[in-house]
């Protein structure tokens, strides 16, 4: 986007599910003169507000949010559009004499705005159908070969027996019109391109015992809060099981109880279990991560000062 590069200052906060992102961003967006910028894949999405942990609506009042609510279930919605609608967000925010910051657990979003994400990461369903079809009547050896004349650098990485990639790498062909390996080309030169001059991401992390806890703690908050009734008024409005957002951790959980496939202690425990899984997933993406800054979510102090300290080296 000709947005970039973007020179004003741009607060990031990072972390997994239930540390405590909400508080310390409303608390910073305070001091800091901020307006919020859901990084989160589940938040964006109308009518799916306890299982996606939201900000309440009081919250949302005291302190301007961007990017919650502005798609249906079943809208589609990918990283893409979220690079676009953020960096729409950042410059509505910057012009506004406010400064962005952006919070969430969504580690891909974070990646493709601050690194961008190549055209071939879009989904192309259809054609991929049409090539799981043609994979079972002309066999994986005539899609290889394939693959040779249209990305012979692709074909000469992927093992014709790796059909998942086989098949992902056509699908890019066929869907952008460029070869995957070209696009990774073209991805590896724009990371090397500097999108903010002036960002600061700082990580929230804890003991992981007391992170599991807490989001034991939340699972059940969220059961007894209504996301069995959340749940039953998205199924009342037509919404499918199969959607994107319904298959998403709380609410295909609560569908399972809801259809009698699971009781409810059954429910409870897969719930917790999950969430915690998820939030070990989203640990190990960030640690990945460069140029993150980690702090202890109880040292708020600390955290404050620093930001207070960057600041006044960006100015």
């Amino acid at each position: 986007m000709n947005i970039f590069p973007i020179t004003k200052p741009v607060l990031v906060v990072v972390g997994p599910t239930a540390i405590g992102k909400t508080g310390l961003s409303l608390e910073m967006a305070d001091k800091f003169d901020c307006e919020i910028v859901s990084m989160d894949s589940m938040q964006i999405y109308r009518y799916m507000d306890i299982g996606t942990a939201k900000a309440t609506k009081r919250e949302r009042e005291l302190i301007p949010h961007h990017l919650i609510d502005i798609v249906d279930p079943d809208e589609d919605y990918d990283a893409e559009n979220f690079v676009n609608d953020a960096c729409n967000a950042i410059e509505v925010i910057h012009a506004n004499n406010k400064m962005p910051l952006i919070t969430g657990g969504t580690g891909l979003y974070l990646r493709a705005l601050t690194e961008g994400l190549f055209p071939g990461g879009r989904q192309y369903r259809q054609i991929r159908a049409e090539l799981k079809y043609r994979l079972q009547r002309e066999g994986v050896s005539k899609l290889h070969e394939e693959l040779i004349l249209c990305d012979r650098i692709s074909a000469n990485k992927i093992h014709k027996n790796d059909t998942h990639r086989l098949l992902r790498a056509l699908e890019i062909y066929y869907g952008s019109g460029t070869p995957w390996s070209q696009h990774i080309l073209l991805q590896n030169q724009e990371k090397k391109k500097k999108r903010f001059s002036r960002i600061l991401v700082i990580g929230l992390t804890c003991n992981r015992e007391f992170l599991y806890e807490q989001i034991n703690r939340r699972s059940q908050m969220m059961i007894e809060s209504g996301l069995e009734d959340e749940v039953k008024g998205l199924l009342d409005r037509g919404y499918d099981i199969e959607l994107k957002s319904m298959i998403s951790i709380g609410y295909r959980h609560m569908v399972n109880y809801i259809q009698g496939l699971w009781g409810k202690s059954r429910m409870e425990e897969l719930l917790a279990r999950d969430t915690r899984h998820y939030a070990k997933r989203q640990f190990t993406w960030f640690r990945k991560t460069d140029d993150i800054i980690w702090f202890d979510r109880e040292d708020r102090k600390s955290i404050i000062e620093y930001t207070q300290k960057w600041l006044r080296e960006c100015s």
